[in-house]
């Protein structure tokens, strides 16, 4: 148990947020592990566990910003795979799913009408937070199942940040999203913290995880199945599922608020917290 007197102040940072109501969200196929076309899913529940959601970051300060849902595009409320935005700078999607590939015009025009001008679309798949996670001074971007390694070296001369790949090897954790997330970004004066499952990762993006973030939170399977790593983090509070309480005792002994929300219906489509959540940093 770490000593609370020794630990460093978690201090919230207001952030922004792009989501979008699940009005059309089903599983009608499968293009992940989760995805199961037999097994019910409850529409109306899963728009009510959206709207807790989206009310737990506005209630945590945070500004949320909504995309209007289209018919036909039931993946769209996974607004985590539409954009990556890092100082203003908007790098769009390109879906390998070709069921979503429509999503990816319908967020850009978002971007467009909200006075964003500098967006670029990738060339190669690219599944934006879904596998890019920015920690203040990397962009961590997962490769292995869904987005190119191409993609990449788009990113970095999209966004001007430097990136370090990773490759994912359990197709469970089919994103970098459902493996990895930033507890705090880079400061100053303090190093990024992160959270992850090891074994979602070749045994060469471990050793490179381990070197970047020799603190980091490690998690375990039973973390990773409930999807606790799809958590999305202020700097102090931590919005990840109800089943995670292991993972969320973890990120409390390290000064962290844990803050519990069921997303047990969008589960159904491999989904989760942050699948949900487009941060928009400006």
């Amino acid at each position: 148990m770490t000593d609370a007197a020794t630990l460093p102040a978690r201090v919230p940072t207001p952030r922004h947020y792009l989501m979008c109501p699940p009005r059309y969200f089903a599983v009608e196929y499968a293009i992940n592990p989760w995805m199961d076309p037999s097994r019910p899913v409850d529409a109306e529940r899963a728009l009510d566990q959206w709207a807790r959601l989206r009310d737990a970051f506005r209630g945590l300060g945070h500004t949320v910003e909504e995309v209007e849902p289209q018919p036909g595009l039931p993946d769209m409320v996974f607004a985590a795979n539409s954009a990556t935005v890092i100082d203003g700078r908007v790098l769009g999607a390109r879906f390998r799913a070709p069921q979503r590939a429509a999503e990816a015009e319908h967020f850009r025009r978002w971007f467009v009408e909200h006075g964003y001008r500098d967006i670029t679309m990738p060339r190669q798949i690219n599944e934006a937070e879904g596998d890019l996670a920015w920690t203040g001074r990397l962009l961590l971007a997962g490769t292995g199942f869904r987005t190119d390694p191409g993609a990449h070296a788009e990113a970095q001369e999209a966004l001007g940040v430097p990136v370090v790949s990773l490759r994912l090897v359990d197709p469970r954790y089919y994103h970098l999203d459902t493996a990895l997330f930033v507890l705090s970004e880079a400061t100053d004066t303090a190093p990024a913290q992160i959270a992850y499952y090891p074994e979602a990762f070749s045994r060469g993006s471990q050793r490179v995880l381990a070197r970047l973030f020799p603190g980091a939170v490690l998690a375990d399977a039973a973390d990773a199945e409930c999807f606790g790593l799809n958590a999305v983090s202020d700097g102090r509070n931590v919005v990840l599922p109800v089943e995670a309480t292991a993972l969320a005792g973890r990120l409390a002994e390290r000064g962290y608020q844990p803050v519990f929300v069921d997303i047990s219906e969008l589960r159904k489509a491999g989904g989760g917290p942050k699948c949900c959540t487009c941060e928009i940093r400006k």
